[in-house]
């Protein structure tokens, strides 16, 4: 189990450019299963869960070719569709929570195709009825093994037909619109999901010959078609890496520019960041926080304390909610943090508790976060990452500490942040990676 070991009170400077976005990059390059000819992707951010899905299409037959360090040339020209029968498929999929999005493509292209429940974070339940009831809305046959824990599906003969999904949900409306871009006739999905991701998605697509209207609302038109092309596409910077380095950089005192943050993309995360009292300036795509002493939480009109929650978008995303708790530790003002998607994702403030944060978890979804205002800091502990957003959570609160913290289990910050340690250590933080 790797561990980071962090003297925590320094101030960090200078300039940090985002990795290309995770959850963009699942989608995208499980779509490279659709087509054929050849897919350039650029921006690929280099971390455990991209890198084991790029590991997995190769080993289906997907000719995977290096072009540097951040693009890949992919080219699905030869599936081995037997692969997903193997114990060496079960086993690899069953470890990422990723895996879920080679359904649709593989449905849309083959017919069939079967996955072992996907691993990912413990942050509560994470249920997959959004895709398997879609579809089986476009025709398909759908059967769980409980024995081997497989789940089944036949889609030899997939038809468009109005959707209206039962949640909003990104992963499973990017795997109905996959399914439903080489099936016969029409597709509509109401309640669709429209995240930047996804919209990135969509354009993909298009450029590969799907047509697919409504991209960015939530009511989605698929034509199919027959086949799809070969094309190059960039992957947006990691809105979720931003808001990161914005919470780092105020609970630091810091001075940090974000460089390329793809400012248009953002949504609420700007302002949801300055209601917690966090100045920041955009500057063309770049973002620039500047060192504070202080950082104020806004209350509402009526006075009464400011309450922040996650909601589908354009909403503040949910895996920044814990960022946000973190920061609200060393703020003047009170915030209640509502976490509504998971029921486990607020089970790490134990840890901030033990720091010496001033928190009430009110219930699995809910936790009160009483600012500090700097008036004490919070101390170095040891803890262990449970998840990929809480363990950054608590980097980040290490940081910002008095002391030496080390965290344990940081596997998990390195399935979504590449590099992280190496990245921080050239902005001035005094971190070690141990074994």
């Amino acid at each position: 189990m790797a561990s980071f070991t962090i003297q925590g009170g320094n101030t960090l400077s200078g300039e940090i450019i985002p990795q290309g976005a995770k959850n963009e990059a699942l989608q995208i390059i499980s779509a490279v299963l659709l087509t054929p000819k050849t897919v350039t992707i650029e921006n690929i951010p280099n971390i455990r869960d991209v890198n084991k899905l790029i590991e997995l299409i190769g080993d289906m037959g997907v000719i995977v070719e290096k072009i540097s360090e951040s693009t890949c040339r992919f080219t699905a020209k030869d599936i081995d569709i037997d692969y997903l029968e193997t114990d060496d498929f079960r086993i690899k999929a069953a470890s990422l929570r990723g895996s879920i999005m080679i359904l649709g493509p593989l449905l849309a292209r083959y017919g069939r195709a079967k996955i072992p429940k996907p691993g990912g974070d413990k942050i509560g339940r994470r249920r997959l009825d959004t895709h398997f009831l879609g579809f089986q809305h476009l025709g398909a046959k759908f059967n769980y093994e409980p024995k081997d824990g497989f789940y089944n599906i036949d889609a030899s003969n997939l038809k468009g037909t109005y959707i209206l999904l039962d949640e909003a949900s990104v992963t499973g409306t990017a795997n109905i619109i996959m399914a439903a871009v080489l099936a016969k006739g029409k597709t509509t999905i109401y309640n669709a999901a429209c995240e930047p991701y996804l919209q990135q998605l969509c354009r993909m697509l298009n450029r590969m010959g799907a047509t697919i209207s409504g991209v960015g609302s939530n009511l989605i038109t698929i034509e199919g078609v027959e086949v799809l092309e070969g094309t190059t596409h960039r992957m947006l910077p990691d809105m979720i890496e931003i808001g990161s380095f914005i919470g780092l950089a105020a609970m630091t005192r810091s001075a940090l520019t974000i460089k390329g943050a793809g400012v248009e993309h953002l949504g609420l995360i700007p302002t949801v960041f300055r209601r917690m009292g966090i100045a920041m300036e955009l500057q063309g795509d770049d973002i620039f926080i500047p060192a504070q002493e202080s950082y104020e939480i806004e209350t509402f009109i009526d006075g009464s304390i400011m309450t922040v929650a996650d909601a589908p978008w354009p909403g503040f995303t949910p895996d920044l909610l814990s960022i946000l708790l973190v920061v609200a530790t060393q703020a003047k003002g009170t915030v209640l943090v509502h976490q509504k998607m998971f029921e486990s994702r607020l089970f790490f403030v134990d840890k901030l508790i033990d720091m010496g944060a001033q928190i009430i978890l009110c219930d699995p979804h809910r936790a009160t976060v009483i600012g500090l205002n700097r008036k004490q800091a919070l101390r170095g502990i040891k803890m262990t990452s449970p998840d990929i957003r809480a363990g950054v959570s608590l980097l980040i609160a290490a940081l910002s500490a008095d002391g030496e913290s080390t965290i344990y289990n940081v596997e998990q910050i390195d399935r979504g942040y590449q590099y992280i340690d190496d990245r921080l250590r050239n902005l001035g933080a005094v971190i070690e990676r141990g074994q």
